[in-house]
């Protein structure tokens, strides 16, 4: 019978479908220790973890895992390299969270640009004392350019949010580099966007949503040359990951006024913020909860369930990274 430990509690099915078929185990989180320590203790043959799961090379090399499971889209937090050379199978859980994480992009846009944050804080502050020209005078949306660093199925379907808000949307399929994109990949959104330079969109988008994957090329995508670059009145939002931008040079260039606002839902030491950002005016920030719609997170749940089930079988999992295990 296989054994299944879930790092953390999972909402909707997941749990129910794995003691189905066989025995399972729910924790409450694991230093990295403590995770080496359950894949080499022959107790367990899937691991279901969270991308604040650090499953490193020490914790995959000599276990007796058949797999490891991953609630998100991104494994980065897997050295799959490590896992394929022990023959343990990566999965994640793809195409899913694309209209859920997009609508939180959209809402750290307008809460950053129309100073959400700081109309809150005023009001639950007992410190309005009632509409004035001038209150609170914001960004513009209608009407501006947005960037979206990055054109997969999430900066799709952000950009089809934009288009709702009558914005100009601007694109580059992945920065740094890029690569032409033709109307068929383009689908419904052919003739709506506009694919430019890294350079253009950095120099002449009104704000900025960022939706790359975290590689080598994109740690620090976005640091103080890039800050510099872009427009005084720009909104930088980010539900990608953290380490995309240099976040202590995105403390300065808010505080300096480089640029104008940012809206966050993940971070560079999650979840650990750089030193002065919670405390700046101009942010929006959320607990990367970009996700964290019911429907969506239950399906998240399921496809994990789905991969823990074929990899404790040792077959290649409905939503493989290194497939390649399986020969």
């Amino acid at each position: 019978m296989p054994s299944f430990l879930f790092t953390a509690p999972l909402p909707g099915p997941a749990e129910d479908m794995l003691r189905e078929a066989g025995e399972v185990e729910i924790g409450h989180g694991y230093t990295a220790e403590e995770l080496k320590d359950a894949a080499h203790s022959g107790r367990y043959d899937v691991l279901i973890t969270q991308l604040s799961d650090q499953v490193t090379a020490d914790v995959l090399r000599g276990s007796s895992l058949k797999g490891v499971a991953n609630f998100g889209v991104g494994f980065n937090n897997i050295d799959v390299q490590a896992a394929t050379d022990n023959g343990i199978l990566v999965g994640n859980t793809p195409d899913v969270l694309s209209d859920a994480t997009a609508n939180i992009a959209m809402l750290l846009l307008l809460a950053a640009a129309r100073r959400a944050h700081e109309g809150e804080t005023m009001v639950r502050s007992g410190e309005f004392k009632g509409l004035t020209p001038d209150l609170l005078l914001s960004a513009d949306i209608t009407g501006t350019r947005l960037g979206i660093a990055g054109f997969g199925r999430i900066g799709k379907a952000m950009a089809r949010r934009a288009l709702g808000f009558g914005m100009e949307v601007v694109f580059v399929q992945r920065p740094p580099q890029d690569r032409p994109v033709d109307d068929d990949e383009l689908g419904d959104l052919a003739g709506k966007v506009t694919q430019v330079s890294w350079d253009e969109l950095l120099e002449t988008s009104d704000h900025i949503s960022l939706h790359v994957p975290l590689t080598p090329d994109t740690n620090h995508l976005i640091g103080a040359d890039e800050l510099a670059r872009m427009k005084s009145t720009a909104v930088l939002v980010n539900t990608a990951r953290g380490p995309v931008i240099d976040e202590q040079a995105l403390v300065a260039a808010l505080r300096d006024g480089t640029i104008e606002a940012a809206g966050l839902d993940v971070y560079e030491n999650e979840p650990a913020l750089a030193d002065g950002l919670a405390e700046l005016p101009n942010t929006f920030l959320l607990p990367h909860i970009g996700s964290a719609e019911r429907a969506t997170r239950a399906r998240m749940g399921e496809m994990c369930a789905e991969n823990a089930l074929a990899m404790a079988r040792g077959e290649v999992p409905p939503f493989p990274v290194n497939p390649e295990v399986v020969r």
